[in-house]
């Protein structure tokens, strides 16, 4: 049996290329860069959501308080926050690639679970078996828990599987657990650096 592949999505299939659109609204409401950011994405509202505590609509009322909008501005800076974010299209395909050569491709992500209309509305859900999104199970890498949750989906031990991570800690919390793991740079070539490790296990298991 092949391997199977766990991708995480946020900064490894999906990237941000771009910090302005975040940074004119830190600019129009008179904040230094990178105050919005760590509001959206840093404050314990966010935490909550990812471990599935509150909705996702709770949580952008909590970042509007904290921010001081109104609800319809809210919703603008849900939109404009996340518009220089884009697919890397190159790893989809390589995604594609594996999947045709037999490997199970799974995701686990921190998230809320609104991640997964996400992924339907960018065409890729259907790549991802099974997709674990933290909001959902109740926990978030690298606690154990996450880890053993995709595995017992995938219904695969740790040593048939190899977990992508652009975080040290989620890597090192993958390794842990008995997986290996590879942490991904922008711009790595990502297919080099798995082939050596799905073509040794495919070898051990023809021996």
């Amino acid at each position: 049996m092949k391997r199977a592949v766990i991708f995480d999505f946020g900064g490894v299939l999906m990237k941000t290329v771009s910090q302005h659109p975040r940074h004119a609204w830190d600019d129009r409401l008179g904040l230094a860069h990178g105050s919005v950011e760590g509001i959206v994405h840093g404050s314990d509202a966010w935490r909550q959501a990812q471990i599935g505590k509150i909705s996702v609509a709770d949580y952008w009322a909590e970042v509007a308080r904290q921010l001081g909008l109104s609800e319809s501005d809210v919703q603008q800076l849900a939109q404009d926050y996340f518009s220089a974010d884009r697919l890397d299209d190159d790893l989809i395909a390589s995604i594609r690639d594996m999947r045709a050569d037999g490997h199970t491709v799974a995701l686990l992500s921190n998230d809320s679970p609104a991640l997964a209309d996400k992924l339907r509305t960018l065409g890729i859900a259907d790549l991802f078996d099974p997709m674990v999104i933290s909001g959902n199970i109740g926990a978030m890498k690298p606690d154990a828990a996450a880890y053993q949750a995709v595995l017992s989906a995938l219904g695969r031990p740790a040593s048939e599987t190899v977990f992508i991570d652009d975080m040290p800690a989620n890597v090192a919390g993958a390794q842990a657990v008995g997986m290996d793991a590879i942490r991904y740079v922008d711009g790595m070539d990502l297919p080099a650096a798995l082939k050596p490790l799905l073509t040794s296990t495919e070898s051990s298991q023809a021996d």
